[in-house]
C-alpha cells in the first residue's frame, strides 16, 4: 500500500439479503461499517444465524480502529456480539441504535468490556489518517446516518439505507442540504444501497400508512392484531396512534417487540400514553373491540408470535372469527411461503386478514429508496466513482445503469462480489483484488465450527437417513465374532424391510472376510469397504443414499 493508498472492502451484503459489512482501509487504519447477520434458508440445516467471515480483519487486527453502525436493523447489527468477541474495538452509533446493540451485548454478557460511543449527524471522529463525519438519512427505523470518510485520496461516502420521505412519520427528514454540500466538496467514491433499484418512481411516504391504519382500526368489529418488524418504530407509533383514536388498549407480544419498544420508550422515540399498554393476560378481560395487539412474526418465523397465534399455540391469547389481522410489512424475498402459510391459517380461523403488497393494502411502505430516490442521491453527491451495495446482482446492475443515466462515466462503476476490493491511488479507483470472505455459521454456541462437510452430512441425513452397522471383532485374529447388527434411522421401516437388512448384513460379513490378511487389522480399510459395498447395494435396490456408519468393537 502506497503512502496515500485507500482501499474499500466488500465483506458482506452483496448479492444477498443480510449480513452487511464493508470496510475502509488507509495506511494506518481500518474502519468497519456495519456488522449484520442473515437468517439461514432451508438448505442450512440446524444453522441459527449467518455472519460475515472476518478473517482479513483478524489478520490485520492492529489496524482495526472502529466499528461504525449506520442504523439498528438486524442485517446491520446482528453480528456485532460475535465480531466484538474477536475484535474488541470501539463502536460508534446513534442513541437508538446503541440501545438495540446494548440489548445484544447484555445477552452475550460482553457489555462491560465494550466501548460504546454515541454519535449523531453533527459528530466528528478523527483517526491518524482519516476523519469521519455523518449526515442524517430517513429510513424505516429512527436515527439513521450516512457516513463521509475524509481521506488523503478524497472523500468516500457510504449512504447507509435510505429513502427521501418529505413527510416522515417521525419528522426525521433526510438532510438534503448537507448532502448537497458534501457533493460540492467533491465525492471520489460513493457506496449507495440498491434494494429497490427495480422499482420506478419515488418511495411512498410513511404518512400514507398511518391514515390506512386508523381506517382499518375503525372498521374492525373485534380485536385488531398488527404484525410488523419490531424495529420499525415509525410503524409502531402509527399503531399506537390508531389505538388511541379508536379507544383501544394495546398489548405487545413477542420478546423482540417488547424489548425494542422498551428501548424506544426509555430513550424518547415512542410516545405512549400512560396506562395504554396492557399485559397479554389482560387481553381476554376486556371487550374485544377495546383491544389491539402488536406482535412480531410478519416474516412467517415459525416461533414468532403471529405464527403461534395462527396455529392456536399462544397460551392465553387466541384469534377467533371476525378478529382483524393486519400484516404491516412486506415479506423479505425467500419468506413468501412461510407468510402465505400463516395467512391461510388465519383465514381458516375466520379472521379478516389484510395482507399483500403495501401498494394494495396501504399498510406498508418500503424504507428503501426507489429509482428516483437513488438518482437524487447520485445527483446530490456527484461522485467520480460509484459502487452499488446492499442488494442482489440484478439490483446492483440496475443501480449502475441509473448512475450512468445521471452522468457517472461508463467504466467508473464497480459491481463487486463479497471479498472484492477497490483500491484508490492518485484519485483513481480500480477493482484490483480479493480477500478471504464468506459465511460464518452460528449453530447454538458454536461460531464457525460448522462447515460445508458438516452441512453436507446433515443434508444427506435429512434426505435419506442413516444406516449404522455394529461389528464385534476378535482382537487377536481380527475376525467377526458374531453377525453384524444393523440399525436404521430415517432410511427404511425395519419391519417392512427385514430381507433387505439381512442381505445388507451378509454383504458386510462378506466384505470383512474378503479383505486380505495385511489389511485385516486396519479398521479404516474395513470401514471403507463396508461403506462402498453397502452403499452400492442399497442404492441399487432402493435408489437411496443413506449415510452408512460402521462401528467396530474389539473384544
Amino acid at each position: 500500500m502506497s503512502q496515500n493508498n485507500v482501499s474499500v472492502f466488500a465483506l458482506g451484503g452483496l448479492h444477498e439479503v443480510g449480513k452487511n459489512m464493508y470496510a475502509i482501509e488507509t495506511v494506518n487504519s481500518i474502519v468497519v461499517i456495519d456488522c449484520g447477520n442473515k437468517f439461514p434458508d432451508e438448505s442450512l440445516l440446524g444453522i441459527d444465524l449467518i455472519i460475515p467471515d472476518i478473517t482479513y480483519l483478524e489478520e490485520n487486527k492492529e489496524k482495526v480502529k472502529a466499528l461504525i453502525v449506520t442504523h439498528g436493523h438486524e442485517d446491520h447489527i446482528g453480528g456485532i456480539p460475535y465480531f466484538l468477541k474477536k475484535l474488541n474495538v470501539p463502536v460508534y452509533a446513534t442513541r437508538f441504535t446503541l440501545g438495540l446493540i446494548e440489548l445484544k451485548l447484555r445477552e452475550h454478557k460482553i457489555i462491560r468490556e465494550t466501548e460504546l460511543n454515541e454519535i449523531n449527524s453533527e459528530s466528528h471522529v478523527k483517526l491518524p489518517d482519516m476523519s469521519i463525519e455523518f449526515f442524517k438519512v430517513n429510513h424505516s427505523i429512527p436515527d439513521c446516518l450516512g457516513i463521509v470518510f475524509h481521506t488523503k485520496e478524497g472523500n468516500i461516502v457510504h449512504t447507509g439505507d435510505f429513502k427521501f420521505d418529505l413527510t416522515p412519520a417521525n419528522d426525521e427528514r433526510s438532510d438534503i442540504h448537507r448532502m448537497a454540500d458534501i457533493g460540492k466538496q467533491g465525492v471520489l467514491l460513493l457506496l449507495s444501497e440498491s434494494t429497490n433499484a427495480e422499482r420506478p418512481g419515488l418511495t411512498p411516504s410513511e404518512q400514507m400508512v398511518g391514515e390506512h391504519m386508523v381506517e382499518a382500526f375503525r372498521k374492525a368489529k373485534r380485536k385488531v392484531v398488527v404484525s410488523t418488524f419490531a424495529s420499525n418504530i415509525n410503524r409502531v407509533q402509527q399503531v399506537i396512534e390508531a389505538a388511541i383514536k379508536t379507544d383501544r388498549k394495546l398489548a405487545l407480544l413477542g420478546r423482540s417487540m417488547i424489548n425494542v419498544v422498551d428501548v424506544a420508550m426509555e430513550r424518547g422515540y415512542l410516545d405512549v400514553p400512560e396506562g395504554m399498554l396492557i399485559e397479554a393476560d389482560q387481553i381476554n378481560q376486556l371487550d374485544p373491540e377495546k383491544v389491539a395487539v402488536l406482535c412480531t412474526g410478519s416474516q412467517g418465523e415459525p416461533m414468532a408470535a403471529l405464527s403461534r397465534l395462527s396455529s392456536g399455540n399462544f397460551r392465553g391469547v387466541e384469534i377467533i372469527a371476525e378478529d382483524t389481522v393486519i400484516m404491516a410489512a412486506g415479506p423479505i424475498p425467500g419468506n413468501e411461503r412461510n407468510v402465505t402459510k400463516i395467512v391461510d391459517n388465519l383465514f381458516a380461523l375466520g379472521a379478516k386478514v389484510i395482507y399483500g403488497s403495501g401498494s394494495a393494502t396501504g399498510m406498508h411502505v418500503s424504507g428503501h429508496g426507489y429509482q428516483e430516490d437513488l438518482k437524487l442521491m447520485l445527483t446530490l453527491m456527484k461522485p467520480k466513482f460509484f459502487v452499488p451495495i446492499h442488494g442482489e446482482y440484478r439490483m446492483l446492475h440496475l443501480h449502475r445503469m441509473l448512475a450512468e443515466s445521471v452522468g457517472i462515466e461508463e467504466g467508473h462503476s464497480f459491481i463487486l462480489n463479497n471479498g472484492d476490493v477497490v483500491d484508490i491511488n492518485a484519485a483513481i479507483a480500480r477493482h484490483t483484488r480479493k480477500v478471504q470472505t464468506g459465511n460464518t455459521y452460528i449453530d447454538g454456541i458454536g461460531v464457525g465450527d460448522v462447515g460445508d462437510i458438516v452441512l453436507r452430512d446433515r443434508k444427506q441425513l435429512s434426505e435419506d437417513g442413516m444406516l449404522v452397522t455394529v461389528l464385534t471383532m476378535s482382537k487377536s485374529d481380527k475376525k467377526l465374532i458374531s453377525n453384524p447388527d444393523t440399525i436404521t434411522r430415517g432410511f427404511v421401516y425395519v419391519r417392512d424391510n427385514e430381507e433387505l437388512l439381512k442381505h445388507v448384513n451378509r454383504i458386510i460379513s462378506r466384505a470383512v472376510s474378503d479383505i486380505g490378511g495385511k489389511n485385516r487389522g486396519q479398521w479404516n480399510a474395513i470401514k471403507q469397504e463396508i461403506k462402498k459395498s453397502v452403499g452400492q447395494y442399497v442404492f441399487k435396490h432402493t435408489k437411496r443414499k443413506p449415510m452408512v456408519l460402521p462401528i467396530i468393537i474389539e473384544v
